[in-house]
């Protein structure tokens, strides 16, 4: 082989690749982001291998010992990385190579960097995972906190942006949470698909050495080695699964981020964000800017594109690995790291958030968002339904006309458009009233929102248990 060809795969060549094309085809700009898990999983093949007597124990040792040392060079960043060795497995084995000599080439033996490299994928992302469950579980205690606080602060709910009917900042606080309970599950469910050992399928047909897939799982904490080489190492399901929901997530971190950016507004003025999460202009001195969910709002695209991005990237692949696969790894990882950041912030975010009850409150008596219980209480004394959305339909026209609430027409007003109301029909009409009527799982009344603030609490214990 000569000298100026790499050393994994130069020996049927004549020339060295061109300067140019070995930058291009490299990965170890990026892809040293993987170093730990790529000494991680060769420590467990190498301890494999010498069970199954293809390595010795003193060859083992030499390997393992070795490759603690360079992952401690890396961790105090005194580790050489090189281009023309193209990624983050060849560095580190030609490392390995200089500190214990031909041993050092010995780790290969029975793997291929196809099956490699989707193994050090699946550390990866189940390390993140993890990561990024612990903060999204943060955000659902914390908002499940500030849910409970907030079960009688009265606000109103909204239809096409319009007044609709009185709710509690509680509940719909909870709404939140209930879009964050379906994205944990998505999680958890996607990181089973994950933890699925691609190692020992080799470049895609397997190994003619006597190797213990097994024994390699066990090591690394997959729960199963992949049934089949040709579709293990070919495999990126589980990062189109995972940007799915990251997507997902942030599509429900942007639609929180758009109430909060609305509800921060002088024209709403329903809520106060810490000045930490916030920033001020440059020229006008009054302001204060909702910078983080406006921040998480815009992110929430990139995430998208990440996604669409890996599916073009697989949707014409043969069988089985093709270099088109290189493209997986950065956005992939600028994935995982918008979405811990926003989880984080948004973590650290939701519980400060300081509601405005007066405002919230007033605002709620605006826009007769009373109107369908009082369409209720005509039903309940015999009113075809159609006929009293009719009535009420004309109380409100009369409200517009003389600028009055329902609940501030005095009783004569509202006989006027039916003399089956009487004087309990204000019991209805106050916004305590509306609220607390929705007495039933899921409903508004604040009892109703601490009992699904606790019921909240214990689902994430359970999840958390299951995972």
């Amino acid at each position: 082989m000569s000298q100026t060809t790499n050393q994994s795969w130069g020996g049927r060549f004549s020339e060295p690749t061109d300067a140019f094309v070995a930058r291009f085809t490299a990965s170890v700009t990026f892809d040293q982001r993987l170093a730990r898990q790529d000494i991680q999983g060769s420590i467990a093949h190498a301890t494999m291998l010498a069970r199954v007597g293809v390595l010795t124990d003193e060859e083992r040792e030499a390997i393992i010992n070795g490759l603690t040392e360079i992952q401690g060079e890396i961790e105090r960043g005194e580790f050489n990385w090189s281009v023309p060795l193209e990624d983050v497995h060849m560095n580190i084995e030609a490392r390995l190579t200089d500190k214990i000599g031909i041993t050092g080439k010995k780790l290969h033996t029975g793997r291929s960097r196809n099956d490699q490299v989707a193994t050090d994928i699946r550390l990866f992302m189940r390390d993140e995972i993890d990561v990024i469950e612990v903060e999204l579980k943060r955000l659902r205690e914390g908002m499940i906190e500030l849910a409970d606080r907030e079960a009688d602060t009265i606000m109103p709910g909204f239809t096409h942006l319009q007044t609709a009917q009185p709710v509690t900042f509680g509940h719909h606080l909870l709404a939140w949470q209930e879009m964050l309970a379906r994205d944990h599950e998505r999680l958890l469910d996607c990181r089973k698909r994950v933890n699925v050992l691609p190692l020992g399928a080799a470049a895609l047909a397997g190994t003619t050495y006597p190797i213990d897939r097994h024994v390699t799982a066990e090591l690394l904490g997959f729960d199963r080695p992949a049934e089949n080489s040709l579709d293990a190492v070919s495999d990126r399901d589980f990062a189109i699964e995972f940007t799915s929901f990251a997507s997902i997530l942030m599509m429900h971190l942007s639609r929180m981020s758009e109430e909060l950016v609305l509800w921060t507004s002088a024209q709403f003025n329903f809520i106060d964000l810490p000045d930490r999460f916030c920033t001020g202009s440059s020229i006008m001195p009054q302001k204060k800017n909702p910078d983080v969910p406006e921040l998480v709002r815009g992110k929430t695209g990139r995430v998208y594109g990440h996604l669409m991005g890996l599916l073009t990237l697989m949707k014409s692949q043969p069988l089985a690995y093709n270099k088109d696969n290189q493209e997986d790894k950065e956005p992939l990882f600028d994935a995982v790291d918008t979405v811990r950041d926003c989880l984080k912030a948004f973590a650290d975010m939701i519980p400060a958030i300081e509601p405005k009850k007066d405002s919230m409150y007033e605002a709620a008596r605006r826009g007769f968002s009373t109107a369908t219980d009082l369409a209720d209480y005509l039903v309940r004394r015999g009113v075809a339904f159609r006929d009293a959305h009719e009535i009420v339909g004309q109380s409100v026209a009369y409200g517009l006309k003389t600028q009055k609430d329902l609940s501030e027409m005095s009783l004569e007003e509202l006989q006027q458009f039916s003399t089956i109301i009487e004087q309990d029909v204000f019991d209805v009409l106050t916004l305590e009233g509306s609220v607390a009527a929705r007495n039933h799982i899921g409903g508004t009344a604040p009892d109703q929102v601490r009992a699904a603030a606790q019921r909240a609490r214990e689902a994430l214990s359970l999840l958390q248990g299951q995972a």
